[in-house]
């Protein structure tokens, strides 16, 4: 089974076409407008072993509508690639460490949408992206993948670090979640069922 997706989205704020491929090499083509956030998207990816490829236009404004709707098309993505999530691990974490920093991450993908989110960032922005997007982009990747995610920061003082690790962490929380044993066909579920 092929667990891919390719997603479009145009509103009157953006135009963004996305693919995902999640048993795919570790390969980005990423253009979100916002340099910072296609490194940090580049660095899941790497680390989750995905391909992705997103070409996104945002208006004017700032860059909120570009992030929040490419966490919305991400997340559908991942909801769609998964199928009836037969076989996968489901749940995962990962502690990672970036310089000073350390990250953790811990997935359920359970058909219920959750966010913890413990990131305290000392800065209003990290290179040309605003600090406070980044619980924007996980509010719309969770509701939209159905997904549980826990995201913290342990300790860090340095932000991009902080976030670098976070990025990480996750590409490879969600790598070990997605993961299929060879020959598993079963529901991770008591329910029979993940919706």
């Amino acid at each position: 089974m092929k667990r891919s997706c390719v997603l479009n989205r145009t509103t009157t704020e953006t135009t963004i076409a996305l693919s995902l491929n999640i048993d795919g090499s570790g390969i980005a083509n990423v253009n979100t407008g916002v340099g910072f956030f296609d490194h940090m998207l580049t660095l899941f990816t790497k680390h989750g072993k995905f391909d992705l490829t997103i070409d996104a236009t945002g208006d004017n404004a700032d860059n909120h509508h570009a992030i929040e709707d490419i966490g919305i098309l991400l997340g559908k993505a991942f909801y769609q690639a998964l199928g009836d999530k037969a076989g996968i691990n489901r749940y995962a974490f990962q502690f990672t460490p970036m310089d000073e920093a350390l990250c953790r991450t811990c997935v359920d993908i359970s058909g219920r949408s959750y966010l913890v989110f413990d990131v305290p960032l000392t800065r209003e922005f990290i290179g040309d992206f605003e600090a406070e997007l980044l619980e924007e982009f996980f509010i719309a990747f969770t509701t939209n993948s159905k997904m549980t995610l826990h995201v913290a920061s342990l300790y860090g003082t340095n932000n991009h670090h902080i976030v670098e690790g976070i990025f990480k962490s996750l590409g490879r929380t969600l790598k070990n979640a997605c993961y299929i044993e060879a020959g598993n066909k079963e529901i991770p579920s008591t329910k029979g069922i993940i919706e």
